[in-house]
């Protein structure tokens, strides 16, 4: 449907043509469609995504109201999701072929096949309904404490949905790093170093970690855009007002304003997070040209 279709009554039709045409000039929509491209372009470099069709507020301020929660909860999950994947997936590779390999290959593969939606929907039904360990939806209770206490209320809010990003992120990577790392323990230098009596942590320390971080940070990179898009799920799932929930209801509403400018900013900081991966793989390995 053309953005314009929104002005022409059909989701309010108790609107006069008259209502129309002056919204429609309020948002530039009577403007033939090169000029509205161009406007928007010229705006967009000036951080200006224009204004809501619902709600009238500026979309960089309404996005920028939302921007923290989510950029917070994905940066917590990555990372939880890199460290917990890097210790399993060298785990199950030096324990080859054994019950830990099994045990978390198969833990893996049900992360890989898990649903995040699913997994919300049965978490909230068993943890936060039958078992009342955490919340069941929000951001905050009802009335969050004062103080410290404020961030520790938010932070048990979080723990459900921060969980399930990690859970069902952790699967492809620690199967990843168990594949990389049954590769360097084939090594020659492995071999020697073993012959030479070195001891497990110290092999992982010093020949196995230097040559598994390199592939995982650019993968961790590249995995930035599926991170965000997931938030859209999550956050509609268990109520919080993050970047995803605006994203869903403004789909729901047709307000492509507010749509255009968070595709852009998720645009702009999938590219950022590259680049800070790019950084961190020149310092991991110095061969690689600059």
């Amino acid at each position: 449907m053309a953005p314009n279709s929104f002005m022409s009554g059909e989701l309010n039709p108790n609107m006069t043509p008259e209502a129309i045409a002056q919204l429609k000039a309020i948002y530039g929509l009577d403007k033939p469609l090169w000029t509205q491209y161009f406007d928007w372009v010229l705006n967009l470099s000036q951080l200006n995504f224009g204004i809501s069709f619902v709600s009238g507020q500026q979309v960089s301020a309404a996005v920028a109201d939302r921007l923290p929660v989510t950029l917070w909860m994905n940066i917590i999950a990555l990372f939880v999701t890199f460290v917990v994947s890097l210790w399993m997936g060298i785990k199950a590779a030096m324990a080859y072929e054994k019950k830990m390999d099994h045990l978390i290959t198969q833990i893996s593969l049900l992360s890989f096949a898990m649903p995040s939606y699913y997994l919300a929907l049965v978490l909230m039904m068993v943890l936060s309904v039958m078992l009342g360990w955490f919340p069941i939806a929000g951001l905050h209770s009802l009335e969050p404490p004062l103080g410290f206490g404020y961030y520790i209320d938010m932070a048990w809010h979080l723990v459900l949905p921060i969980g399930v990003m990690v859970f069902v992120g952790v699967g492809s990577l620690v199967l990843y790093i168990r594949s990389l790392t049954l590769e360097i323990l084939k090594s020659d230098y492995v071999y020697f170093a073993r012959a030479r009596g070195i001891k497990e942590r110290q092999l992982i320390r010093y020949f196995i970690l230097p040559n598994l971080l390199p592939p995982i940070v650019t993968m961790l990179g590249l995995s930035l855009p599926g991170l965000i898009g997931g938030s859209v799920i999550l956050e509609s799932i268990f109520g919080i007002e993050g970047m995803g929930q605006l994203f869903y209801m403004s789909a729901m509403s047709r307000d492509y304003p507010v749509i255009m400018g968070i595709l852009m900013m998720s645009a702009f900081l999938t590219l950022i997070g590259n680049q800070i991966a790019d950084a961190v793989l020149l310092k991991l390995n110095p061969f690689v040209k600059r």
